[in-house]
């Protein structure tokens, strides 16, 4: 196996486990839960395949659903990133960018990278959340759960960024 391979199912489920285990957990007002496992879906590079980015999608979300009783609603929203982050990504790359150029801090800058995983991460619990309401009866509840949500799973996920790439 290669070790891209080994090293993304590692991340996968490091990412599972504190997912369920922690940040399922954490419910700031009562709504905004973070939505971490999205950061797999930021880490893939600019040549991987279309299939395999959304079988990798698919597979987080189910996994996630299986774990978290959320009933599709994971698989659903992770295989919608994973159709928009290689559209998503270009529009942050540099022009002269490699095939297997990796979206990260030091690669494409803090304010770009930043604003690339706010709008997947916006994407991300938008579905999710937009799903757990379906008939948004209560839309102001949903409206601060994808914001919030959002806004802390951006922040978490450029923090395991630092974590992660400052080891390297």
């Amino acid at each position: 196996m290669s070790s891209i391979f080994l090293t993304r199912l590692f991340r996968f489920f490091i990412l599972l486990l504190f997912q369920v285990l922690v940040f399922n957990q954490v419910h700031l007002l009562g709504y905004i839960t973070p939505l971490v496992i999205g950061y797999m879906l930021v880490c893939f590079h600019r040549g991987t395949s279309r299939v395999s980015l959304l079988l990798w999608g698919f597979a987080i979300g189910i996994l996630f659903d299986m774990f978290s009783n959320t009933a599709g609603m994971g698989a659903a929203s992770c295989t919608l990133v994973a159709m928009v982050q290689p559209i998503l990504l270009d529009f942050f790359l540099p022009r002269d960018a490699a095939e297997d150029f990796t979206p990260s801090l030091q690669t494409i800058g803090f304010w770009s990278y930043s604003l690339y995983v706010l709008i997947l991460m916006f994407i991300l619990h938008g579905a999710f959340y937009l799903l757990d309401a379906f008939m948004l009866a209560d839309w102001p509840l949903t409206l601060i759960s994808i914001a919030g949500g959002t806004v802390l799973t951006t922040i978490l996920t450029i923090f395991i960024e630092l974590l992660v790439r400052s080891h390297k």
